[in-house]
């Protein structure tokens, strides 16, 4: 599946861990492939906590994870040889700068988006695997539906 590198965004974290989703087999299917897959897939830790904040509300699931079951979960993606964890850079600055003058519309809820494509921008990883299509505003991203 990952013949390119490839981010993760939250959504496809959770649809595989939530039973009760239509989408929860092939999330989980795209998750379960890239952990045993030797070329890395990519989480930011903002992903990161936007899923441990979404995947414990009981509000969004119906049986939401524990806090440290929600952390287990990213450990175990962490600790697998298909996953790592992508970083700012010490070209952030620049790189949000550069992005924000090429989308000037960008605002409000969409800036944790932004965080991630920046992120993913930076670090040259043009791929993210996500069933938002908020992402497809980045032109530098290709945006990979799980269920597609």
């Amino acid at each position: 599946m990952k013949s390119e590198l490839l981010a993760f965004d939250t959504n496809v974290l959770i649809y595989a861990v939530d039973e009760d989703s239509k989408f929860f087999a092939p999330c989980l299917h795209w998750i379960e492939e890239a952990r045993r897959d030797p070329s890395p897939a990519f989480l930011t830790w903002n992903v990161c906590y936007e899923f441990l904040r979404v995947s414990t509300h009981p509000r969004v699931l119906r049986s939401p994870m524990s806090s440290a079951e929600a952390w287990r979960f990213i450990r175990v993606l962490l600790d697998s040889r298909g996953f790592a964890l992508l970083h700012p850079t010490e070209r952030h600055a620049a790189v949000l700068s550069l992005t924000l003058s090429e989308l000037p519309y960008i605002s409000g809820n969409a800036i944790h988006d932004l965080h991630t494509a920046v992120v993913m921008r930076e670090n040259g990883i043009s791929r993210i695997c996500t069933r938002d299509t908020d992402f497809y505003r980045f032109p530098f991203l290709d945006v990979i539906d799980p269920l597609q």
